[in-house]
């Protein structure tokens, strides 16, 4: 019998955040089971943070309903974030993108690559989402 994936999701801004807790233990059909599921939706997956992006905006009862009728079986839990990224990018590819909405590949991207004027909602939204 394999492990579910558990799934940990975080509503953003105007999209959603999925953390995959125990993606090491899955096996490789179920890591792409997932990724397809992402891709399908028009989101990225990240490897290096076990966290996949969906630019949609949806409850987490939604999102549960979803993996139903895809049949991806998993655990989920809901993660409430405290404050959000209201600003937004002014730059690069998400220009015009909120910062709460930035997919975390990139925001860690940004962490080591970029020291602007707006480095300080970068740290913040950083730390808010515990990378």
């Amino acid at each position: 019998m394999s492990t579910k994936p558990h799934f940990i999701f975080t509503k953003l801004h105007n999209s959603f955040s999925v953390y995959v807790k125990n993606l090491e233990q899955l096996s490789v059909g179920q890591i792409r089971h997932i990724e397809a599921f992402a891709l399908q939706r028009k989101g990225i997956f990240d490897f290096n943070t076990y966290t996949f992006v969906i630019q949609k905006r949806l409850e987490f009862e939604e999102f549960v309903l979803l993996l139903q009728k895809s049949d991806l079986d998993a655990l989920c839990e809901e993660n409430f974030l405290k404050t959000q990224q209201t600003q937004r990018v002014e730059f690069g590819k998400y220009k015009g993108l909120a910062y709460s909405d930035l997919p975390d590949s990139y925001l860690l991207w940004l962490k080591s690559n970029y020291s602007g004027k707006n480095r300080e909602i970068i740290d913040a939204e950083l730390k808010f989402r515990n990378l």
